[in-house]
Order: C-alpha cells, then sequence, then structure tokens
C-alpha cells in the first residue's frame, strides 16, 4: 500500500482519482481547500462515498461543515485535510503528519475566462501554490509526483495535432500561462533536487460530476431549463474531448510510471483521440435529451482557442493510455447521471448557480 497527496482531491477530477486509489488498495489524503469558486457542497457530494450518513447538515453553515468535516470521514484509508495550497505552513503539517510516497497536484483555480478577470488570484494559486507544494516536498524527501497542465498552453497553434514537442510559447489566456509556468517549474525541481514529474496536458475532460459552468454541463442543464445557451462563434470551434474514465486511468498510469522509473521529467497528451465541433458538441446533447437548444449566438470570446487535438502517441507508448469512451457514449453516460441528479437534491443546489 502506498500513501498520496492528492491536491484538489474534492474535485470533478480529484474526487475520482481518490475513488481509484482508494479501490486499489492505497491510502489518500486529499488535501483540498473547498473554495468559492462554485458551491462547496458540488464537492461535498463528490466526496460523499467517503462520509458517514449523517456527515453534514444541508442547513449549515459553510464554516460549520467544513469544520466538522475531518472527523466524518468513514473510510480508514482516506483522509481529509481542508488546506489551501497557498498556506505553507499548513501544507508542512501535512507533509510531516506521515509518510508520502508520491503526489497528484490537481489542485489550481480553473477557468481560461475567469484568468483574466482575476490575474493575480490565478497566479497566487496555481503559481505559488504549486511552489509551496515542492518546497514541502523537497524538504520532506517526497520525490514523485504528477501534475496537471492543460491543453490550453498550446494556444492557437496551426499544426495539429498538438504534440507535447511542439512551442508553447505563446499562450493567449492567464490559465495557460499559469499552467506552462507550473511545467517549468517542474522541470527545475527535476534538474536540481531529482523531483521526477510526469506533466499531463489533459484535453477538455467531461462525464459524471463535471464542473456546472463547464460546456456540457452548463448546456445540458440549460436545455432541460428551456433557457438559451451561450453559443460563442459560427460552431465551428473544435475540443478533443476526453471522457474522466479515460482521464483517470491516464493520471494512475502516470503515477505508476514515474514511481516505477527513476530521473523523470515528461510532458504527455491526456486526450480524446477525436475532435468535435461546437456544433457537434450541441446536436449530440440535443438528440441524448430529445430536447431542441435554444441558441444565443455570440462572438468568440477572449482567450478562447479555435481548436484542441491531441496527439497521443507518447502517452500510449509510456503508460499504455488508450482512451475507450466514445463520445457519443460519453455524453450518455453523462446526461445518464444528470437525469438522476436533477431528481435529487443534488441537482437543485448545482443550478442555482
Amino acid at each position: 500500500m502506498s500513501t498520496y497527496v492528492i491536491t484538489g482531491g474534492s474535485g470533478f477530477i480529484g474526487s475520482h482519482v481518490c475513488e481509484l486509489l482508494v479501490k486499489g488498495g492505497h491510502r489518500v489524503i486529499n488535501v483540498d481547500a473547498f473554495n468559492d469558486m462554485y458551491d462547496y457542497r458540488i464537492k461535498l457530494d463528490n466526496i460523499r462515498p467517503f462520509l458517514r450518513n449523517d456527515a453534514f447538515k444541508d442547513d449549515s453553515s459553510k464554516a460549520e461543515t467544513l469544520r466538522a468535516l475531518p472527523a466524518s470521514i468513514s473510510e480508514p484509508n482516506y483522509r481529509l485535510e481542508i488546506v489551501d495550497i497557498r498556506d505553507k505552513s499548513r501544507l508542512d503539517e501535512v507533509f510531516q503528519s506521515e509518510p508520502i510516497d508520491a503526489v497528484v497536484h490537481l489542485a489550481a483555480l480553473p477557468g481560461v475566462r475567469a484568468s483574466i478577470d482575476q490575474p493575480l488570484e490565478f497566479e497566487e494559486v496555481n503559481v505559488r501554490g504549486t511552489l509551496n507544494l515542492l518546497e514541502c516536498m523537497k524538504e520532506h524527501g517526497v520525490k514523485k509526483w504528477v501534475c496537471a497542465s492543460s491543453s490550453s498552453v498550446y494556444g492557437n497553434n496551426e499544426k495539429t495535432p498538438f504534440e507535447e514537442g511542439d512551442p508553447v510559447d505563446f499562450p493567449i489566456s492567464l490559465y495557460a500561462a499559469t499552467k506552462r509556468s507550473c511545467e517549468l517549474i517542474g522541470a527545475t525541481y527535476q534538474h536540481l533536487y531529482g523531483i521526477d514529474a510526469m506533466m499531463l496536458r489533459f484535453f477538455t475532460v467531461y462525464g459524471e460530476r463535471q464542473r456546472p459552468d463547464l460546456a456540457i454541463h452548463k448546456f445540458t442543464d440549460m436545455i432541460f431549463q428551456g433557457k438559451e445557451i451561450p453559443f460563442y462563434g459560427d460552431g465551428t470551434t473544435m475540443r478533443d474531448y476526453t471522457y474522466i474514465e479515460d482521464i483517470v486511468a491516464g493520471v494512475v498510469g502516470s503515477l505508476r510510471y514515474v514511481e516505477e522509473h527513476s530521473n523523470v521529467y515528461e510532458i504527455l497528451n491526456l486526450g480524446g483521440d477525436r475532435t468535435i465541433t461546437l456544433k457537434s458538441l450541441v446536436e449530440t446533447i440535443e438528440k441524448e435529451t430529445g430536447m431542441k437548444a435554444k441558441l444565443n449566438r455570440l462572438g468568440m470570446q477572449a482567450g478562447d482557442v479555435n481548436r484542441t487535438c491531441a496527439n497521443i502517441d507518447k502517452a500510449r507508448r509510456l503508460i499504455g493510455f488508450s482512451p475507450s469512451t466514445s463520445f457519443e457514449e460519453g455524453i450518455h453516460r453523462f446526461v445518464t447521471w444528470y437525469k438522476g441528479e436533477r431528481k435529487g437534491e443534488t441537482i437543485r443546489r448545482r443550478t442555482h448557480l
């Protein structure tokens, strides 16, 4: 059994990673700040499998709920630490508390558009927070980590598919710039201190528990509510969508690789191996829901890229990455999950945002 720190372990991707590692017999320390980027109760629902049934009451305040959370864990191999990665002293306490084998770093402020509005906060969390984490790893002798980067670092790369060796010197959003900074900082700490790293460029992850502000979740919700969906551009922008199960397999495969090898610094694309236009995305959701979308046609947004398209040959070779869920099947699974959530209290919390 290994012990892993998972930062952002209550989020969309992080909660799935934690579940898979615990099911695999490992111990997980979930480090999460439950920040106000979106309703904290969504994250509570994400980690509910690890909580006692009476862990919290819906009428409790956020402060009351979070104070009670760590003592409400029912799974012995799962530990929750409510820590902001900007707080180096609290991170130190986590690393001092028990031996840690490796780190999966998923915590970050997300969002291209939000980063343009809040550049200083994005730098503090995504860059300084990552430095704090690496300093703790250095000081406590933790030599292996996996770090979430993003396909946004490619900017408007005209060459497709995107390869890890392509130039990424011209990010077009602050979010992309912070993610590229983390890749470079990871390379520096590998060179100076031997902290082996796998930097994973995620390509538009979707599936069950997806954040409510992301397109597939937002569009599905608005279609069900009969609202207009924001439709940017002429519908020809393209994304390489990656289903959550495939992404988690890539994360865990990368963790296994970095643990089994020495002197490692690798950047990997984790994508769905297929591009989908915005128009096709909406049509697929319409088909799955049996409902027609109302479009609010808008101009292109600042910071948005025209296309993402991953070359995943390197990930196939190094970690056996092989996305197996088609886009249509992934949307089917997402809409099925959404309908189930809509019937219960959870969806009422998600859709008021």
